[in-house]
């Protein structure tokens, strides 16, 4: 199978699929920290969405989108609200890129959106904790021509990674990379059970 991981600098999606024997790119405008730069295209995705790909699964920035954004926008902490919705309605674009691009089986994740924005709805909501890691993370899915994805280890012990300080808050400047990373938990599920569906 064919597939192209857009936006994942860090492989670990990609990885997990050449690992079921599929040929499958990372694709980001940052240069590959997973160690196969020979899986990874470097550049705007953009043009590859026309290519022929059995799957696409896309990770698109969220910084403008998440719900987690909302003091930005409302309130005594709002700052730059026109700049900033101007950026959030040019990242829902390139959202839906993805979303209607022609591939039958496609996977679009992000944190919950804010309303503002018109996102679909999620087709499905994932955490950290049901793949093997004791972590609460809110993850959504919109898939097309996939099915839910099942939990495979679910974790009792459930850590918030809103905690200043904690692994996932640590990075400086790294720390917005390191807090995109999917948990290599969800992407050997995605291998497991969404690369199955195509010979």
């Amino acid at each position: 199978m064919r597939v192209l991981v857009a936006c994942e600098e860090s492989q670990r999606v990609c990885i997990a699929f050449r690992e079921k024997g599929h040929e499958a790119y990372s694709c980001d405008i940052l240069p590959c920290s997973g160690g196969h730069p020979e899986w990874h295209i470097q550049g705007d995705v953009t043009p590859l969405l026309g290519q022929e790909w059995d799957m696409i699964i896309a990770f698109p920035p969220c910084t403008y989108l998440t719900n987690a954004g909302a003091k930005h926008y409302y309130g005594k902490k709002a700052k730059n609200v026109e700049e900033r919705k101007r950026k959030g309605y040019a990242a829902r674009d390139f959202f839906m890129l993805f979303m209607d691009a022609p591939c039958e089986k496609i996977a679009v994740e992000n944190p919950y959106p804010l309303k503002m924005f018109g996102l679909p709805t999620p087709t499905q909501i994932i955490q950290p904790f049901e793949y093997g890691h004791p972590v609460r993370k809110r993850t959504c899915l919109w898939l097309k021509g996939l099915p839910l994805l099942i939990p495979t280890d679910i974790k009792s012990e459930r850590q918030s990674t809103k905690i200043a300080g904690n692994w996932f808050n640590r990075g400086g400047k790294e720390r917005q990379k390191n807090r995109s990373k999917t948990f290599p938990g969800i992407a050997k599920a995605m291998a497991e059970q969404w690369g199955c569906l195509c010979p």
